[in-house]
């Protein structure tokens, strides 16, 4: 008889302790996915920085080229979901740490000693099941700085990336 009384109850343990886990293993892969962004988003930093220093100034490949698309793509990044150009600021900037007002003039380009790649207003989708497209969480602003170099003056017979 006790039997009897007991059919259902693996079922609802199953039930329960199956829900937990799938939680748990949808929490893991989406926090194991905002490393992965965090990361991709820090060498995007890193390469419009790289690019910005030896590229012409305000040049419109930066941006592409630093959200990791191949050259001549256009678009929003292939590897970082909702990451577009208009998401990297590159400023340029002087000996006191200010941004340059018109890094286009001559005045502007000789008084340029950095250059910065930031990614502003980006927000990251999770992708958890039954909350994909609605949660999202704002990333912090990501920032790398690089002295200057030749601003896409190339030497005699130097090739430029951009």
């Amino acid at each position: 008889m006790t039997i009897h009384k007991q059919r259902g109850a693996t079922t609802v343990e199953f039930a329960i302790v199956g829900l937990v886990l799938m939680v748990m293993i949808f929490g893991v892969l989406e926090v194991g996915r905002a490393y992965y962004t965090a990361a991709m988003l820090e060498e995007v930093t890193r390469r419009g920085a790289r690019l910005a220093a030896v590229c012409p100034i305000n040049d419109p490949a930066i941006a592409q080229l630093a959200i990791l698309n191949a050259s001549g793509e256009t678009g929003n990044s292939q590897l970082i979901n909702g990451l577009s150009p208009a998401n990297v600021v590159i400023d340029y900037i002087d000996a006191d740490n200010a941004v340059v007002a018109d890094p286009g003039s001559t005045a502007g380009f000789l008084t340029i000693r950095y250059v910065r790649a930031r990614i502003s207003g980006f927000t990251y989708q999770l992708s958890v099941p039954f909350v994909a497209g609605i949660a999202t969480l704002p990333m912090p602003e990501f920032t790398y700085l690089l002295p200057r170099e030749s601003l896409g003056v190339p030497r005699e017979g130097a090739i430029t990336p951009c």
